[in-house]
């Protein structure tokens, strides 16, 4: 991985959240505590309904802790209301879904300008394109792409943006194993070369070899 020092970039200060779900409160996430070193790679572990994607959800500022705080760059995130986060979540996030969420009539290439246009000082999107692999398939359309393609392009969309957090949700959930392999080594290429400090979930224990940090989440 990349060669710096681990300084904090991202903290997580007793952070806990729940959910009603008809008369029933359930518990997400219980007073949980974590830091995230500037360019590691993260991968977080644990069953369905562990936390994982609610902890994802809160790190990228599309939800709010009932209690806690999230910390990025010595500035609390929700501190500015709505308006901060969207501009916390333009500047500074990358998101990779499990679905890829490509609009279906623009290019690869239109795919990754539609964000490039949104913010400043962004990677040119052939060269994001360049950096998944897909530098030869920059004008086809998402139906002659195929799954683990059309997920190298949404992971180029993210990049693109030159976001300092790489926000991965189940990025390889829909991919079969070879497929998916691939797909993490491009995001472990991304994190290497461009310094981009990167959490990945997942329930699959396997890829945790190629993290700097596991963490493991049971039930929030």
């Amino acid at each position: 991985m990349i060669d710096q020092a681990r300084q904090s970039v991202l903290s997580i200060d007793g952070v806990s959240k729940s959910y009603l779900m008809g008369e029933v409160t359930v518990k997400a996430l219980h007073d949980i505590s974590l830091d995230f070193g500037a360019g590691q790679l993260v991968v977080l572990l644990g069953a369905s309904g562990s936390g994982k994607s609610t902890l994802l959800n809160i790190v990228g500022g599309l939800d709010v802790p009932d209690t806690g705080k999230v910390t990025f760059r010595g500035k609390d995130i929700n501190a500015s209301g709505e308006d901060g986060l969207t501009a916390y979540r333009r500047r500074s996030i990358g998101f990779v879904f499990q679905f890829y969420n490509l609009i279906s009539s623009l290019s690869a290439l239109e795919n990754v300008q539609l964000v490039t246009e949104l913010v400043e000082n962004p990677m040119p999107p052939d060269e994001a394109l360049r950096l998944v692999g897909l530098g030869d398939r920059i004008n086809h359309f998402p139906s002659q792409l195929a799954g683990g393609e059309q997920q190298r392009v949404a992971i180029a969309r993210a990049v693109a943006k030159r976001p300092e957090l790489l926000l991965c949700d189940e990025p390889t959930g829909a991919l079969d194993y070879t497929t998916g392999k691939l797909v993490l080594e491009v995001i472990q290429k991304v994190n290497c070369e461009l310094g981009t400090t990167t959490l990945i979930i997942t329930h699959n224990v396997s890829i945790s070899g190629m993290a700097d940090r596991v963490i493991t989440l049971r039930s929030g």
